[in-house]
């Protein structure tokens, strides 16, 4: 990593230069790029990724304040109220003197004696808030593992969390409260959920016994627990089990007290911190995806809930904050450490009107969790960490409860099916991400407080002319999201993610208009790779891709009646993992092809970040693979291979 700093700076310098041009800024003297040099040189990457970052919230939260205060942007000299880093562009929004935001929606013309730089031209304030944020959130997501003090202090968060329902109580009155909104809101879904509908199935992901790939299908240990709602011969062996079958013979049905907890991981995520899961054991997990996807089918579509609390969709939260960053109707909220501190026992009220679902909820539910050092936390008062399949659904349905009762109380409204309905028009959860009325923001922030939430102000806007949702910054109406660098500068061609991950925000820059920087990443990336040819946005190849239409061509297929290329194609690693008996039976009765979809139906820009951040699915064929009894794709891996792709899709 550190051979290649000189090549972060380089990539800095490039971005910045780009952001400079696109809003027009002075910056003629490049003082800013000396001074990210300098201090790269003093502070290593940690500026980039950690000191740059705070500086954007400092930015963020004056663009909701209007004014830039004392308190905002330390570690930074000022001149006079505005800081003297990229004050060229920062003094098209904000008076140098009063440190207040210029009123309408254009900054002072140049040369006005506001100005605190010559000669700066006028531009739009949402492309100045592109730019400055663009410069300081480059380096925010690349995926880096921090130091082991950083890595221990987010374990200490994770038992400190835990701890803290030690001193969570709230009084009788509000309880019942939750109860009278939650009852309303749930019952008749809740109550029409039969688990006769639930279809459990595997995921792709790791589980806390190891197993993994074909052999999660051939059971070796079922906990006694879910026996009364999943039991294994029906759910784990559909069609069941002859009575001397040696499956049978293989698996071992575990009391409660012999569980295995869930087991807490670090996982990279940036240099200021991991990201916690908590990996559930296989059977638990099996079940838990069966219960969600019910849940989602059931919430998706409640009349109560239909387009207000989704799952599979973040376009409507993040439409809701493009537009509400112009008239300002709506508040986007972030909440941190969301799932963690959601209680177990208000989260299972929610279920009370079908106490089969609650008690299979319960039982499914893994009570204890394993630290890395082997130490044991719980029995746990939190309903599940990140990693459980029923955690996303079961914390959107607290959220929206708790919000709803903050609507209907400084309303003044009674609990009451129409009241619900009527107040929560307003309201949309995707997770931890809440958009709700502006005028209430204050009381919902209060009452989401009181029920152990814990807001992150620092993402959550509810004043001036910002707002941010799913993964969506929008700035007066216009969108301001940052390309962000998620990996590191490949080194040599046997690093296929960091290569993918390049292309893929190469190109996301390229659609930006960020054509310099673009031109120094398919540098780098051709150093390794040798000519990248221009494709389609739909490709499965790595390519680059041009507003012009331009598409590379190698040659003429005479079956295909087609032109292809050779260019790299990313592929899944396989292994070896033989299935073969009532496991293998079991497999295929779950799998079912997945629709090969043609990418150009979908949005070039969201391919490419989801391609960036290592989501490969959309770059590789969907379809069943014919050998998947004989072997298993390694989660998360791929590779690359050099063949001949069709140039036009």
């Amino acid at each position: 990593m550190k051979s290649n700093v000189s090549s972060y700076i380089e990539l800095m310098e490039h971005v910045y230069i780009d952001a400079s041009i696109k809003c027009t800024a002075n910056v003629s003297d490049l003082r800013d790029l000396e001074t990210i040099r300098s201090r790269v040189d003093s502070e290593g990457l940690s500026f980039l990724t950690i000191t740059l970052p705070q500086f954007c919230k400092d930015f963020e939260r004056s663009l909701e304040n209007g004014i830039i205060d004392s308190t905002l942007f330390l570690g930074f000299k000022k001149n006079g109220s505005i800081p003297a880093f990229l004050q060229g562009m920062i003094s098209q929004l904000f008076d140098q003197e009063t440190g207040r935001i210029f009123s309408g929606k254009h900054p002072i013309n140049a040369g006005s004696n506001n100005d605190p730089v010559s000669g700066v031209v006028s531009s739009d304030f949402s492309t100045v808030v592109e730019s400055v944020r663009q410069i300081c959130l480059t380096f925010k997501k690349v995926e880096i593992a921090c130091t082991p003090e950083r890595v221990q202090a987010a374990l200490d968060n994770f038992t400190e969390i835990e701890l803290s329902f030690d001193q969570f109580s709230i009084p009788e009155s509000e309880t019942s409260k939750f109860l009278a909104v939650s009852d309303m809101l749930w019952h008749n879904l809740v109550s029409s959920c039969e688990l006769s509908e639930c279809q459990p199935k595997h995921g792709p992901g790791a589980t806390a016994d190891r197993i993994s790939g074909n052999q999660k299908y051939r059971w070796q240990r079922w906990h006694d627990r879910l026996e009364s709602y999943f039991p294994l011969l029906g759910n784990g062996y559909p069609t069941g089990l002859p009575e001397l079958a040696k499956e049978l013979e293989m698996v071992s049905i575990i009391p409660q007290s012999a569980e295995q907890p869930v087991k807490v991981t670090p996982v990279p995520k940036t240099l200021k911190g991991p990201r916690i899961i908590a990996i559930e054991p296989c059977c638990q997990q099996f079940v838990q995806q069966g219960i969600r996807d019910l849940l989602y089918r059931k919430i998706e579509s409640y009349w109560l809930t239909r387009g207000h609390i989704n799952f599979a969709d973040q376009s409507v939260n993040q439409k809701l904050a493009m537009s509400s960053s112009s008239t300002g109707q709506l508040a986007t909220i972030d909440l941190s450490d969301a799932s963690d501190r959601v209680p177990l026992s208000l989260s299972l009220m929610m279920f009370r009107s079908n106490p089969d679902l609650q008690d299979a909820i319960e039982a499914c539910r893994t009570s204890n969790a394993e630290l890395p050092d082997g130490s044991i936390v719980g029995p746990l008062r939190k309903f599940a960490s990140m990693g459980s399949a029923l955690c996303f659904p079961v914390e959107a349905m607290y959220f929206y409860t708790i919000c709803v009762m903050a609507l209907l109380e400084i309303q003044n409204l009674p609990v009451s099916p129409r009241n619900i309905f009527n107040v929560s028009r307003g309201l949309y959860v995707y997770g931890d991400d809440i958009v709700v009325p502006a005028a209430y923001a204050v009381s919902v922030l209060d009452h989401l407080r009181k029920y152990n939430c814990k807001v992150n102000n620092a993402k959550t806007f509810y004043r001036g002319s910002f707002r941010e949702s799913c993964g969506v910054d929008a700035f007066d109406g216009y969108e301001v999201t940052p390309t962000y660098l998620r990996q590191l500068c490949p080194e040599n061609r046997q690093q296929a993610d960091r290569l993918i991950s390049w292309v893929a925000t190469a190109n996301l820059f390229y659609l930006k208009g960020y054509w310099r920087t673009t031109t120094f990443m398919f540098k780098r990336l051709e150093r390794l790779l040798g000519n990248i040819p221009y494709v389609a946005g739909n490709s499965p190849a790595l390519g680059r891709i041009s507003y012009l239409g331009y598409r590379s061509a190698s040659r003429w297929n005479d079956d295909l009646q087609c032109l292809e290329i050779k260019a790299y194609v990313p592929s899944p690693v396989y292994r070896k993992d033989k299935l073969d008996g009532y496991a293998a039976l079991a497999k295929c009765l779950a799998s079912s092809p997945v629709p090969n979809e043609r990418a150009d139906q979908a949005d070039a820009r969201r391919r490419w970040m989801s391609i960036a951040s290592g989501d490969y699915t959309s770059v590789y064929p969907r379809s069943i693979d014919v050998r998947h009894l004989e072997r298993s794709a390694r989660h998360g891996a791929v590779t690359l291979k050099h063949r001949w792709v069709l140039s036009l899709f």
